[in-house]
C-alpha cells in the first residue's frame, strides 16, 4: 500500500521506494536464515540454538521498530504537500539515518558501500544521459534538414518525416525517463543527498572561517572593488572571482562597495556583510596583485587585467574536494561557483521581505520552468535573436518528459526579460500555460533605467525565481541566467542537467581554457570537421546543439567541428589550501 502511494508522488517521495524494498528484502533474508537454523537444530547444541533464536527475535523486533518509524515518516511527508526544500532535505537525512541503524537492513543487504557509488559508475550514468540527448540533437537536426529539402522537391515525404520525428521523440523521452529511474532506484540516492549536504556544510564553514579571522588588524586581506563597468550578473561574477582568489591565497576578502552603480550606499544595504568581524582594509603594508606573500593587503584588478594569471581561476576546482565533487556532480565547477554565491547572497531583512512579497504577488509555485529572454543591449552584439517560440519548444519538451513521471496539474512558466513585451507575447501565444512574470520589472531592466534601486530589486527577484525554478531555458551568453544556474546547484545534489541553453555552453567570464578529452576517435566526414584520436585534448568553443561541437585539437591545431559524444569534459584540478582547522 505504501509503495503504491509513493509511486504517485513527486521524485522526492520516490526515493523512499528502494529503502522500503530493502527492508522487505531484509525480512525475507531473515526468515530464510531462521528456517535454515530450524532445520539444522536437531544436530546443533540446544543452548546455541536458543541463543541464535533469541538474537533473531531481537533483530526482528528491531526491524519492526524501524518499519514503524519509516511508516511515520512516510505519513508525515504525505500530509505535507507544501514541504520546503530544507524540510525535504531533513526528511531524506532522517530517513537515511533510520535505515542505517540496522546495517543488515540497509547497506549490507544490497551490497551498497557506505562511501557511495564508484566514480566510474556515476560518470558513466551521466554520460549515458548526456549522450542520449546528443543523439536526439543529431537525429532531430538531420531529419529537419531533410524535411526542408522535401518541402521543395518531395512534399509527400514531409508528413511521414514528421511522424518519424514524433515517434523518435517519444523513444527519447522514454529512454531518458528510464535512465532517471535507474538513478532513483540504484540504492545511492540517500548517499547523494547526504554527500551534497556534507560538502555544502564543509565549504560554507571554510568560507566563514576565512572571512572571520581571529585578529582583523593583523589578518592578510584581499581588497576587491565593486566597480566593474558591467551589468549586475557580471558584477556578481566579479565578486565571486575575488572570493576565489581570497580562498586560494588564504586572505580575508574585503569588499569595497560604496558608490556601487546599482546602490550607492553599498552592498551591505542589500545583502548581509560578508564578514561579522573584519570589514576594513587597514593594514601595515599594501600592494597591487601579485604583491608578496607577506604583504598584508593586496588589491585585485578585474579578471580581464589579472597578471600573472594563477591556475586556480575558473574552471579549476580544489584538489582536496575533487574526488568527492567529480563523483557527486556532473559539472563540478558550477557547483564550486554556486557555493561562493550562496555565501555572498544572504539577503538583509528588507531584501528578504521583498523576495517573499514577490513570490506571493506573482503566485510563483511548482512545477515551473524559468525562462530568461535577454534582448536590448545583448541582441546583435553578444548574442543572436531568439524568438519566444524557441524557448517554449524547450519548455514543452521538459513538461512532456516530466509527465511520464508524475501528474502535472498545470504547466507553468516564469518569464524574466528586459523587454516587457516578451511576457505579454508569451501569454498571447501560449494560453495553455500559466505565464508568470512582471512587466514592470522588465521595464526597469531596460538600459536607460537599469542602475536604480527599483531595477536592482527587480533583477534580484528575477534571478531568485529563476534559481528556484525546476528547469531553466535561456541563453548562456547572458550572465543573469548563468548566475541563476549557479545558485540552483546548491539546492540539489546535482542540478547540472536542469537547463537548456539556446546558444552557449556554460562558461565563466575570464576563465582559463576549457578542454575536453577525446574518448573515441573521429575521421572527418567533411571539410568542416577535424580529426580526433583517443587521448587528444580539444579546446572547446561551443556546442551547436545538433550533435556537433566546435573546438581546436591541441595536438594538430586544427579548428572545426567534431561529434559531441566523442569527448568528455576534462576537470581542471589544482592544489588549494585545505583549511585543516575546519571540520
Amino acid at each position: 500500500m505504501i509503495v503504491r502511494q509513493l509511486m504517485g508522488l513527486n521524485p522526492w517521495a520516490r526515493v523512499l521506494v528502494p529503502f522500503l524494498f530493502v527492508w522487505v528484502l531484509f525480512v525475507l533474508i531473515f526468515y530464510s536464515k531462521l528456517n535454515t537454523s530450524a532445520s539444522s537444530s536437531t544436530t546443533a547444541d540446544g543452548d546455541d540454538s536458543l541463543k541464535r533464536l533469541e538474537r533473531a527475535v531481537q533483530q526482528l523486533e528491531r526491524s519492526k521498530q524501524i518499519d514503524q518509524e519509516l511508516r511515520m515518516l512516510v505519513d508525515e511527508y504525505m500530509t505535507d504537500a507544501g514541504t520546503s526544500a530544507d524540510r525535504k532535505q531533513h526528511f531524506i537525512d532522517e530517513l537515511g539515518s533510520k535505515l542505517e541503524q540496522d546495517d543488515s537492513a540497509s547497506w549490507l543487504a544490497v551490497g551498497r558501500p557506505r562511501n557511495g557509488p564508484s566514480l566510474e559508475y556515476e560518470r558513466l550514468r551521466r554520460r549515458v544521459d548526456t549522450n542520449t540527448q546528443e543523439l536526439w540533437n543529431y537525429l532531430q537536426s538531420e531529419v529537419t534538414k531533410v524535411q526542408k529539402q522535401a518541402q521543395r522537391s518531395a512534399p509527400e515525404l514531409v508528413k511521414p518525416l514528421n511522424a518519424f520525428l514524433s515517434m523518435a521523440a517519444e523513444h527519447k523521452r522514454s529512454l531518458l525517463t528510464d535512465i532517471d529511474r535507474m538513478r532513483s532506484v540504484d540504492g545511492y540516492e540517500a548517499w547523494r543527498h547526504r554527500e551534497a549536504a556534507d560538502l555544502n556544510d564543509l565549504v560554507q564553514k571554510r568560507l566563514t572561517r576565512l572571512q572571520n579571522p581571529d585578529n582583523c588588524s593583523t589578518a592578510r586581506k584581499l581588497l576587491c572593488r565593486l566597480n566593474k563597468g558591467c551589468g549586475y550578473g557580471c558584477q556578481l561574477h566579479h565578486v565571486v572571482y575575488c572570493f576565489i582568489m581570497a580562498y586560494a591565497t588564504e586572505r580575508t576578502l574585503i569588499l569595497k562597495s560604496k558608490g556601487w552603480r546599482y546602490h550607492k550606499a553599498g552592498w551591505e544595504e542589500v545583502f548581509q556583510p560578508i564578514s561579522d568581524t573584519c570589514l576594513d582594509s587597514n593594514g601595515a603594508s599594501h600592494a597591487s596583485w601579485p604583491g608578496q606573500t607577506n604583504t598584508q593587503v593586496l588589491t585585485l584588478p578585474i579578471i580581464d587585467s589579472l597578471n600573472p594569471r594563477p591556475p586556480y581561476l575558473p574552471l579549476a576546482i580544489p584538489a582536496d574536494l575533487a574526488p568527492r565533487l567529480m563523483k557527486l556532480h556532473g559539472d563540478p565547477i558550477v557547483w564550486w561557483i554556486g557555493q561562493f554565491l550562496k555565501y555572498l547572497l544572504k539577503p538583509t531583512g528588507e531584501t528578504q521581505q521583498m523576495l517573499e512579497n514577490g513570490i506571493e504577488r506573482l503566485g510563483f509555485k511548482k512545477p515551473i520552468v524559468g525562462v530568461h529572454v535577454r534582448r536590448t543591449d545583448k541582441v546583435g552584439t553578444e548574442a543572436a535573436f531568439h524568438g519566444i517560440e524557441e524557448y517554449m519548444t524547450a519548455v514543452d519538451e521538459y513538461y512532456d518528459q516530466l509527465e511520464l513521471k508524475e501528474k502535472i496539474d498545470k504547466r507553468r512558466v516564469f518569464v524574466a526579460s528586459d523587454d516587457p513585451k516578451v511576457i505579454e507575447e508569451t501569454k498571447t501565444k501560449y494560453p495553455q500555460y500559466e505565464v508568470i512574470g512582471d512587466p514592470n520589472v522588465a521595464k526597469m531592466a531596460a538600459v536607460s533605467t537599469r542602475y536604480t534601486d527599483s531595477s536592482l530589486n527587480g533583477i534580484i527577484l528575477d534571478i531568485h525565481l529563476l534559481s528556484l525554478s525546476d528547469y531553466l531555458v535561456c541563453t548562456f551568453s547572458s550572465q543573469v541566467c548563468r548566475v541563476a544556474y549557479e545558485i540552483m546547484q546548491s539546492m540539489y545534489p546535482d542540478a547540472s542537467g536542469r537547463f537548456r541553453s539556446l546558444d552557449d555552453i556554460y562558461y565563466y567570464g575570464g576563465q582559463n581554457s576549457h578542454n575536453r578529452e577525446v574518448v573515441l576517435p573521429h575521421n572527418p566526414n567533411s571539410h568542416d570537421e577535424i580529426q580526433l584520436r583517443a587521448g587528444d585534448l580539444v579546446g572547446v568553443a561551443g556546442n551547436h546543439w545538433n550533435g556537433y561541437s566546435k573546438g581546436k585539437n591541441l595536438r594538430t591545431n586544427q579548428v572545426g567541428l567534431f561529434p559531441s559524444f566523442k569527448v568528455n569534459d576534462k576537470i581542471e584540478i589544482v592544489e588549494l589550501p585545505t583549511y585543516p582547522n575546519v571540520k
